[in-house]
C-alpha cells in the first residue's frame, strides 16, 4: 500500500515576492534610459518638429502653433499638388520657410483675376484667406517646385522669388500638434487635376 505524505496548504497565504536589489532596480532605470534615448534619434531621423512663424500660411496655419514633419516624405516618394513643405528659403538658406506646393516638375502655373490653374486647370481652393490680387505664369524646371502660401496676398513666396529647388524641400507637414484645441492632421486636399495636361 502506498505511503501519502499530507501538505497543509493555507489557502489565503500571500505569496511575498523576493525583494529587489539596489543593482537591479538601477539597471532597469538605465535601460529604460537607453531604450528612451535610441527611440527618441530613430524618431528624430525621420520627423522633424517646426514652429510656425508668420502669417503667410493663414487660415490653415496661424503663428505659434507646432507641426510634425516627415522628414522621408521625398526620399521615399514624389511631391504632389497641395502638398504644405518645409524647405531652406533659395535667397537665404540658413531661413526655412512653409508653403504649399502648387506647381510640380513640367507644370505650367497661371496667375489671372483671383484665379490660379496649373496645366490649364483652375485650382478650387477654399483654403486659402482671399483670391490672389497679383498675376504672372511661370513654367516650373526639372527638380523644382512652385510654392504659394495660403495667405495668398501676404506671403512671400514662388510668385516673387521663384521656384524652390527639390535639394531645399526638408519634408512634409503632418500634423499641428500645439497648441492642443488647434491640433488637426494637415490633409492633402484636391486641389485640381494639375497632374494632367488639358
Amino acid at each position: 500500500m502506498d505511503n501519502y505524505h499530507s501538505v497543509n496548504i493555507e489557502e489565503n497565504e500571500p505569496v511575498k515576492p523576493e525583494p529587489r536589489s539596489t543593482k537591479s532596480i538601477l539597471l532597469e532605470i538605465v535601460q529604460t534610459l537607453l531604450l528612451a534615448v535610441v527611440l527618441y534619434f530613430v524618431i528624430d531621423a525621420f520627423m522633424g518638429r517646426v514652429r510656425v512663424e508668420n502669417i503667410s500660411m493663414k487660415p490653415t496655419l496661424n503663428p505659434g502653433e507646432f507641426l510634425l514633419v516627415n522628414k522621408l516624405a521625398y526620399k521615399l516618394g514624389d511631391v504632389d499638388h497641395g502638398d504644405i513643405v518645409i524647405f531652406h528659403y533659395p535667397l537665404n538658406p540658413a531661413e526655412d520657410y512653409i508653403k504649399r506646393v502648387i506647381g510640380t516638375p513640367g507644370d505650367v502655373v497661371e496667375i489671372t483675376n483671383g484665379n490660379v490653374s496649373v496645366n490649364g486647370y483652375t485650382l478650387t481652393e477654399d483654403y486659402i484667406s482671399a483670391p490672389p490680387s497679383y498675376s504672372g505664369t511661370w513654367t516650373v524646371p526639372a527638380d523644382s517646385i512652385f510654392v504659394l502660401g495660403d495667405n495668398r496676398n501676404q506671403s512671400s513666396d514662388s510668385h516673387t522669388w521663384g521656384m524652390v529647388p527639390m535639394d531645399n524641400v526638408l519634408g512634409r507637414a503632418l500634423v499641428v500638434y500645439w497648441p492642443f484645441s488647434e491640433a488637426k492632421i494637415l490633409k492633402n486636399p484636391e486641389i485640381v487635376n494639375a497632374a494632367s495636361t488639358p
